[in-house]
């Protein structure tokens, strides 16, 4: 049988598995770019994401780029889980029973630089098994070709372009981001700003929440730059979900200009079209900067302990400010010493690079 060097341009592979073991908001946007072009390149193709049940909000924002979702129940080598969630043996064999049942031709880890995930993508039962190999990795004899060392040096969404092309896909030049609007939430969002006394380009955004306490910039940094920016003339709305309730609060009481707190008030697309709309989104490394750069908005983003040159969107309407300790990025989700990165983002620096965006 001759070798399949490119198997996503090959017609006889039509059934494929994406395994995408993560939970986070951007890590499933940055990877949609990579998704619009497999499918552009093969409408022919049925995708199946393969990644937690907790994320089916976000898979079915995706579109058409995914057919389906084959929910994960987790395995004690992989890090990413739901909050008190366990590997069970019982639907770890009832899951590779169903990944069999769908006689998959390919299986691709998509997830990053863990093994585990590689382990995962082989027990699927597909025909052909590949995708990103890890750092210090080696892939079993005679699938060489179907990996592709995964590329540090690159953004989170050219990782997976880069990936597709490696595997058969046309390049098409930079991943573009994007994330639809429906009529509906822009209609809600319509009225979030009327009744709030809000106006396009008339307010900034702090998104102060963050998936770990390690990416969580200090309270009272950012209230000091609400307070400058309130003063720059803008209205300032603090946002998060449902979970942030406290942390929200706790930025809008630490100010001393007015804030309107929004966090856990609007859904994903409401809070898509929010930051579209805003002057500026000042906030963590975390989803938000992500539904920023897929909606077009300006934003500043604050990166502790995360990777810039893994997560950092680049271009006129986004700046990183870069913690400035030898130790970073690290990755720890709760800092084991004194948290010095925080203490190195000086909320001035911070404040200039969103002065900055709201005067183009």
């Amino acid at each position: 049988m001759p070798q399949v060097t490119a198997p996503l341009a090959d017609p006889a592979v039509r059934r494929v598995a994406l395994v995408r073991l993560r939970l986070g908001l951007g890590d499933l946007l940055c990877s949609l770019p990579a998704l619009h072009r497999l499918r552009a390149a093969r409408p022919d193709l049925r995708v199946t994401l393969v990644t937690w049940a907790e994320t089916a909000g976000v898979v079915e924002r995706m579109g058409d780029a995914v057919d389906e979702l084959l929910a994960f129940p987790g395995a004690d080598d992989v890090p990413d889980r739901p909050p008190g969630r366990e590997p069970d043996p019982a639907s770890w064999a009832a899951f590779t029973a169903a990944a069999a049942a769908r006689r998959f031709d390919l299986a691709l880890q998509v997830y990053g630089d863990r093994p585990a995930a590689n382990r995962v993508t082989a027990a699927l039962g597909a025909r052909l098994v590949g995708g990103f190999a890890p750092t210090g990795w080696t892939p079993p004899p005679g699938t060489e070709h179907l990996h592709l060392r995964y590329p540090l040096e690159l953004h989170e969404a050219e990782r997976h372009t880069r990936l597709f092309e490696h595997l058969g896909v046309p390049p098409a030049g930079p991943p573009v981001m994007a994330f639809p609007v429906p009529p509906a939430e822009e209609a809600g969002h319509a009225a979030t700003l009327d009744r709030h006394g809000l106006v396009p380009g008339g307010y900034a955004v702090l998104h102060p929440g963050a998936s770990s306490p390690t990416r969580m910039w200090p309270v009272e940094r950012y209230a000091a730059v609400g307070d400058a920016l309130a003063a720059d003339g803008l209205a300032v709305v603090v946002t998060g979900g449902p979970g942030e309730r406290p942390l929200g609060a706790a930025v809008a009481a630490a100010m001393r200009a007015p804030a309107v707190d929004l966090t856990g008030a609007t859904g994903l697309g409401g809070l898509a079209a929010l930051l579209r709309d805003a002057a500026v989104l000042v906030g963590n490394d975390t989803g938000s900067a992500h539904l920023a750069a897929a909606v077009g908005a300006r934003s500043v983003t604050v990166f502790l302990p995360g990777d810039p040159v893994r997560w950092a969107h680049r271009g006129p309407r986004h700046r990183a400010v870069v913690a400035d300790v030898p130790c970073a990025p690290c990755p720890h989700l709760v800092c084991p010493i004194d948290f010095r990165c925080a203490d190195s983002v000086r909320p001035v620096d911070v404040l200039a690079a969103a002065r900055a965006l709201v005067a183009r």
